[in-house]
């Protein structure tokens, strides 16, 4: 699987898109305003620059990909009020892999900077806004070129599945069941990758500026632990279950594994400190309920159908391109099915982990 030919949300705004099934990363997002507005300020407070470059890396679509955006325009405007100081202009970048639809993000920058007009008292200052393809485990920047870096729900993403994980059968991801090869596996890709991100925002970002980085990780220390695998566990009980229908032959479903890795607290702490250009400045683990997915709406028995909805709004490309469309529909109404069952009876959450750090000299 060539991931960053394969990998996108899906488009649009239809009932599968990822814009509409995004409530949970929106949730986490919020949950960080905070962390990222102090981080914002700090570096406006410490260059007082007239053009403020920041980047959004891993943006997708939908309303998701400015609403960080937003979060810290509003942070740096109600200081410049506090401070009395001119509003500073801003230079958005929007990352994410080349197919992304940056269309649908670019048919909403109109109103996004109307409604920040309106929110902000006094207007903010002139925002541009540009589309940044290409994968974040490479250089996308300019040298010394950002002042913020913020990524949600994206680096749990691996640049590939690794290599040596053909003996994890029946599974889709670390799992109980997965071979110690596997899980060392998955964790050396991980190491790799975000050494390499690491790397590469050291030559981009300049002295004193800061990323807030949030990963679908888990609190625990170890890779196998349930709070991490047990939405992909699910998800390959699903196929499991078509295989034993005959809908999927079995050597499929043992070639399929997913290129994520959620890492612990202690692993991400690790790659910053040895890769030595980032001090971690904070550390935050949080949670975000499965039944968010639903918004306002009152599911009950049918919350099983909307994480089903957020899950393949995501995956989807990634079982197409390995399994076939034709299997789409079933394999998800599956899913649905056991998820609805597991929500009704378990208090499902996805882990946070969020770190805050400064680019050293």
């Amino acid at each position: 699987m060539d991931v960053a030919q394969v990998l996108h949300m899906n488009e649009g705004t239809s009932q599968t898109s990822y814009a509409t099934n995004s409530l949970i990363q929106q949730k986490a997002m919020s949950l960080t305003k905070s962390i990222k507005e102090e981080a914002i300020t700090g570096v406006y407070k410490t260059t007082l620059a007239s053009s403020l470059a920041i980047a959004e890396l891993g943006c997708s679509s939908g309303p998701n990909a400015l609403f960080a955006i937003q979060q810290l325009i509003k942070a740096v405007e109600k200081l410049c009020s506090k401070l009395k100081r001119e509003s500073p202009e801003y230079r958005i970048f929007l990352n994410d892999l080349p197919g992304n639809d940056f269309n649908g993000i670019f048919k909403t920058i109109d109103s996004f900077k109307r409604q920040l007009s309106c929110e902000v008292e006094g207007g903010v200052g002139s925002c541009f806004i540009v589309g940044a393809p290409g994968s974040f485990y490479s250089r996308i920047f300019p040298a010394k070129s950002l002042h913020f870096v913020h990524s949600s729900y994206s680096l749990h993403w691996l640049s590939q599945v690794p290599e040596g994980v053909e003996n994890n059968k029946g599974n889709i991801y670390i799992s109980r069941s997965s071979p110690s090869n596997v899980v060392k596996a998955y964790y050396g890709q991980f190491q790799r990758d975000f050494s390499s991100f690491l790397k590469c925002r050291a030559e981009e970002v300049v002295e004193g500026g800061k990323m807030v980085l949030t990963f679908l990780g888990r609190r625990s220390d170890d890779p196998k632990s349930k709070e991490c695998c047990y939405i992909w566990d699910l998800l390959a009980h699903a196929l499991n279950d078509m295989v034993l229908e005959g809908l999927i032959k079995e050597e499929q479903m043992d070639g399929f594994n997913l290129p994520n890795y959620t890492p612990s607290p202690s692993e991400v702490n690790l790659e910053v400190v040895k890769e030595g250009s980032f001090t971690v400045n904070h550390m935050e683990v949080s949670e975000v309920s499965w039944k968010v997915a639903c918004g306002e709406e009152d599911f009950s028995d049918g919350y099983g159908y909307k994480v089903a909805q957020c899950i393949r709004a995501v995956y989807e490309p990634l079982v197409v391109s390995h399994f076939g469309e034709a299997i789409v529909e079933h394999v998800f109404r599956q899913y649905q099915e056991i998820l609805a069952d597991r929500m009704l009876k378990e208090n499902t959450v996805s882990i946070n982990v969020t770190v805050s750090m400064t680019k050293l000299n």
